[in-house]
């Protein structure tokens, strides 16, 4: 078998195994069985082009291949061993930048190694020539949208920049004019390429990147990260084509499919418009930011909340970012442990989008051990708040607003949320009385069944833990002394 056909087959069974890794991470059982068929399929790929490349490069070029890997994958495990639950979906954001300027850079080399040169024809052929010069074009215009993109989506998820979706006047002119554009331009370098050309395709598509993700809200930066994740596929199947190697290409359309796929549920779930989210909020009204007069709020301490929570017959749990910045999952899980313990009916129910990433909430409450039975979509329980006795809410906030049910005027009009404010008495973990992440006040703090738990959400539910305990105690007491009079 030659080391060509030994590559070919490497590459088919490592796209077996990409496969067979989004199959396994479509669940949360076969979730770690998805990561290793990624990690195996990712390394016989490495291997397969590394060894493919040494029959036609130097000693010299395979010996900087082999210290580029190796570079990346010290500060790949040194950063995913450092990186917090909560810094995931920044971290992700930068991971697809870079697939973004790798897409650009091939598309750059390719032009300077081919287009440039005056020998295309000869070296390519006249009838793949016009194909050629489109994907060259295509591959920096997906990658460069892909960076900038993803570099704002970084700033945002890390609060180094405002949440708030910038309107420029006119951005959606703006957005079809630099697509109407790149048609143009994409159609004037098949014809005729040349620098400028190329040039112009890559400031434009940075400065569409830019725009597009700087238009989001934060409500919608979930949808965006997934749709990013996708962008940064495409990008790397058109690297694929530029570098003839089926296995990008492969792996590219898997990432950008899949990704496209979960961004369209996703905006399903949330009520948004797919193509309106792509296209950087197209339709979306600035919002007026105007704060209504709500009233006033109430506290509850954690002796209040735990008496409350002894004398319920149900509770619903609805976690957010807040509970991931904490690191509250494992008192919550002692918490639910507790009090099934003692008859109370305890579930969770998690938005879509709790979290800064699809399924944040279900990994950290994964982690921590809790039942997958007891951990309920919105569409599941939704329907329950109205006969529950109490519902924690800790640390989300948009994702249980109900202004996105009863103002159309709002930022969040329209997104379906938990309706929390059903059950008969609500018990909100937070910090503060500041807005979430989309930048909108939440009535349903000054709801008169809802109740503000201030503090760190770690510490207030293991005060709760020890209030539970201490009552316990108090309960045994009575009983041991009433146990010793029967005996007498």
């Amino acid at each position: 078998m030659t080391s060509l056909t030994a590559s070919h087959a490497a590459d088919l069974v490592a796209a077996l195994l990409f496969i067979l890794s989004l199959a396994g991470l479509s669940q949360h059982r076969t979730s770690r069985a998805g990561v290793v068929y990624g990690i195996a399929g990712m390394a016989l790929a490495l291997v397969a082009t590394v060894v493919v490349a040494a029959q036609s490069i130097t000693a010299g070029a395979v010996a900087l291949i082999l210290l580029a890997m190796a570079l990346g994958a010290m500060t790949g495990l040194w950063r995913a061993r450092r990186v917090e639950m909560t810094q995931m979906p920044e971290l992700i954001a930068v991971l697809h930048s870079f697939v973004g300027l790798a897409a650009v850079l091939v598309g750059w080399n390719s032009y300077l190694e081919v287009e440039s040169h005056g020998t295309a024809q000869t070296r390519i052929g006249a009838d793949l020539l016009g194909i050629h010069h489109a994907e060259v074009f295509i591959g920096i215009f997906i990658g460069a949208v892909t960076f900038t993109g993803s570099i704002v989506a970084f700033l945002k998820l890390s609060a180094r920049i405002k949440s708030r979706p910038l309107m420029l006047p006119g951005k959606n002119a703006l957005n079809i004019g630099a697509l109407a554009a790149f048609v143009v331009l994409t159609v004037w370098f098949t014809i005729s390429p040349n620098l400028p050309l190329t040039i112009a395709v890559t400031v434009l598509a940075l400065a569409l990147g830019w725009h597009l993700v700087a238009s989001i809200g934060g409500g919608d930066m979930p949808v965006v990260v997934s749709m990013l994740n996708s962008y940064s596929g495409w990008a790397a199947a058109a690297a694929g084509f530029l570098l003839d190697n089926n296995l990008l290409i492969v792996t590219g359309a898997l990432v950008g499919s899949s990704g496209a796929y979960l961004s369209y549920i996703m905006c399903k779930a949330m009520n948004r418009s797919f193509l309106s989210v792509i296209m950087g909020g197209f339709g979306i009204a600035a919002p007026s930011g105007h704060e209504e007069d709500h009233g006033e709020h109430r506290e509850v301490r954690a002796a209040q909340a735990a008496e409350m929570l002894a004398q319920a017959r149900s509770v619903i749990i609805t976690p957010g970012y807040g509970m991931a910045v904490a690191q509250a999952q494992q008192p919550v899980a002692e918490l639910t442990r507790q009090l099934r313990e003692r008859g109370v009916a305890v579930r969770f129910g998690v938005h879509p989008v709790a979290g800064r990433l699809p399924g944040h909430m279900n990994v950290l409450l994964a982690e921590a051990k809790v039942s997958y039975d007891i951990v309920l979509e919105m569409d599941e329980i939704n329907d329950d708040f109205a006969d529950t006795s109490v519902v924690l809410v800790i640390g989300a906030n948009d994702t249980v607003n109900p202004a996105a049910t009863e103002d159309p005027g709002s930022p969040i009009a329209g997104m379906p949320v938990l309706r929390v404010w059903e059950a008969e008495q609500v018990i909100v973990f937070k910090r503060s009385m500041a807005s979430g992440y989309a930048g909108v006040q939440n009535p349903l703090f000054f709801r008169e069944n809802s109740s503000m738990l201030f503090g760190d959400a770690k510490q207030s539910v293991e005060e709760i833990l020890h209030e539970l305990s201490a009552n316990n105690r108090r309960d045994a007491v009575p009983a041991a002394r009433q146990a010793t009079v029967v005996s007498h």
